[in-house]
């Protein structure tokens, strides 16, 4: 089933990384300047995909949030799958498209993915 959003997390180490394998992939992205942490911009896709990326969105990981169901995958680990393999590096997403209305239980549930393979995990914030 096709989510209405995707997001993945990375280091904010590989984020050039990441926007490069995009724009090599998908097409050429806009990014606005960056405003605190956040910096919005556009896949230049078809159509086009609007997209935040967050850093320090959960420690040293950035998040990166793809705000359409028009993306090239249908779910948040078919994206860290593909994001994985093109830049070589940790990806982590959602076990399933969570929405906060679904309660606390899963909420801390995650997908580590790597070129070697997959994981699920708890990725418990620390207080």
């Amino acid at each position: 089933m096709r989510q209405p959003d995707i997001e993945i997390y990375v280091k904010e180490d590989f984020l050039d990384e990441l926007t490069s394998w995009l724009e090599q992939q998908i097409g050429p992205l806009q990014l606005g300047e960056w405003k605190g942490n956040t910096r919005r911009g556009t896949l230049q896709a078809a159509p086009p995909v609007p997209l935040m990326l967050v850093r320090r969105a959960a420690g040293r990981w950035a998040s990166i949030w793809f705000d359409s169901d028009a993306t090239p995958w249908a779910t948040d680990l078919e994206c860290a799958r593909a994001v994985a393999a093109g830049i070589q590096r940790e990806v982590r997403c959602s076990v399933g498209g969570w929405e906060e209305e679904q309660g606390e239980a899963d909420a801390d549930r995650w997908m580590k993915v790597t070129i070697e393979g997959e994981e699920e995990f708890i990725w418990a914030q620390k207080p």
